[in-house]
Order: C-alpha cells, then sequence, then structure tokens
C-alpha cells in the first residue's frame, strides 16, 4: 500500500472502551475489526480488576492488540465498579476532541446514559455486546452489534482442514505463513454493500488489523500481486474512477 493511497483515505477516530466484566475477550479480534467499519480505533481501553482470575482471559489478547489495561478495584463485593471507571474515561476523551467516535462494548444498561451523552453532542457511538442487553442501551446507540453474531461469523471463518495445505512445515508456520486470516478480517471492515471492497480501503484496513502487515512478508512486493496470486479465494475488477483504474476485490464464496 502507498503512503500515498493511505493518506487519501479519511479516518475517523474511533475510541473502544470495554467493560473487561461484561465482554468477550475470544471476540477481541472480530470487535475490533466491527469498530474498523467505522473509522480508526485510536484509543484502546479495557477496564477490571485485573487482581481476579476472572480477567487472566484478557491478558494474552489485549497485549497482542495494544489495548491499556484500566485497574479497577471493587471496593464492595457484589458491586461493580468498572462503569463508573469507564464513565469518567469516556466523559474526559469526549470532551478532549481526540476522537470523532466511540464504540461501548458491554451489556450492561448503566451505559445507557454515556451511550445518549456522547450521542447528544453528535458524536458516533456504537455499542457492542449480548443480545441480553437492555434495549435502552441499545436504542442509545447510532449502531449496535450483538455478539452472537460475531460468534457465527468467527465460525464460519475458520480455516477448513486441506490435504493441500499438507507440508513439510509444521501447523504453527503453516498459519504464521497464512496471508488469509487478516485478509478476511480486513475484507469485512473493507467491504461495501454489493460485496466489494477497493483495493486502497482493503490496504488500509489491513493496517488497522496489524501495522505490521507487509505483502513481502508472503513473498510479493505489493498488496496486488498478492491479492492475484490468491485466485482460489479472492475475485478482482478494475473500474475507472474520474480518469483512474480502480482495483476492486471480493472474497470467493
Amino acid at each position: 500500500m502507498a503512503d500515498e493511497q493511505l493518506k487519501s483515505l479519511a479516518r475517523n477516530k474511533i475510541a473502544m472502551l470495554i467493560d473487561g466484566d461484561n465482554a468477550q475477550a475470544g471476540l477481541l479480534s472480530q470487535m475490533l475489526v466491527e469498530a474498523g467499519r467505522y473509522g480508526q480505533v485510536t484509543v484502546r481501553r479495557i477496564y477490571g480488576d485485573w487482581t481476579t482470575t476472572s480477567m487472566n482471559s484478557w491478558k494474552d489478547t489485549l497485549n497482542f492488540h495494544a489495548f491499556q489495561p484500566i485497574q479497577q478495584f471493587r471496593y464492595t463485593i457484589g458491586k461493580n465498579a468498572t462503569d463508573s471507571a469507564m464513565i469518567i474515561d469516556a466523559m474526559d476523551i469526549l470532551h478532549s476532541g481526540v476522537v470523532d467516535g466511540f464504540c461501548l462494548i458491554s451489556s450492561d444498561s448503566d451505559y445507557t446514559r454515556l451511550a445518549t451523552r456522547i450521542r447528544e453532542t453528535g458524536i458516533f457511538v456504537m455499542g457492542i455486546g449480548e443480545k441480553k442487553t437492555p434495549k435502552p442501551f441499545v436504542n442509545a446507540c447510532d449502531v449496535f452489534v450483538y455478539t452472537e453474531n460475531l460468534i457465527t461469523e468467527k465460525k464460519a471463518s475458520q480455516p477448513r482442514n486441506s490435504n493441500n495445505h499438507k507440508a513439510r512445515k509444521t501447523k504453527d508456520e503453516k498459519e504464521e505463513l497464512d496471508p488469509m486470516p487478516i485478509l478476511s478480517q480486513a475484507f469485512e471492515m473493507a467491504v461495501q454493500q454489493d460485496g466489494w471492497a477497493s483495493l486502497a480501503n482493503l490496504g488500509n484496513a489491513l493496517y488497522q488489523v496489524d501495522p505490521g502487515f507487509d505483502p513481502r512478508t508472503y513473498g510479493h512486493k505489493q498488496l496486488s500481486k498478492m491479492i492475484a496470486k490468491l485466485k482460489e479465494r479472492f475475485e478482482m475488477r478494475t473500474q475507472e474512477n474520474d480518469g483512474n483504474m480502480v482495483f476492486y476485490v471480493k472474497i470467493k464464496e
């Protein structure tokens, strides 16, 4: 992806704030994809009492995705202090003007007023939570995504076993050199309503998923040549736009 292409793409800045007590660590990648459809996730924070074993599931994935863990002790047994810390931080971020939108991840109705307050300022706010999330919180957001749908998508995107990939490499080595997991994630960010994504937007999304992405890692000098080699997984087409030829890609069913 050329630097000029990256600079030409408008990037809304999104703050993703996660209630670690009311969210699933295993879906963090999918949640980033959902938020990435609306902008660049620049502020990444997870709230919880990190002295408890219930937060252990977050530790590996938060480091991988560069999230900042925010410690909030439970001063009273049975009371969740996480929501207060997250609400205070959200208001600080809102008034600092460093983001164009928020992604609040929780199934807790306590965030209803926060979502409403953010939306009243004209700032975009999305929520991610389970289907049990109270309707007032869902309706207070501009967009709300149910985690049950993300679980279904995650299962559908799992690579199938294929004899073609049996070789002299170990399983870990094959997965490390397989570009499809990251390409699939990025495509879900960049895809338009017609099922196609411009190559430029796909490249931008790839850097959101993994800032260290480089086609040369997979033996290709350019992203376009990399996609062209994956003919069994991608369709490609071109379209003239203001005198320029624009490349589009689509994942085959």
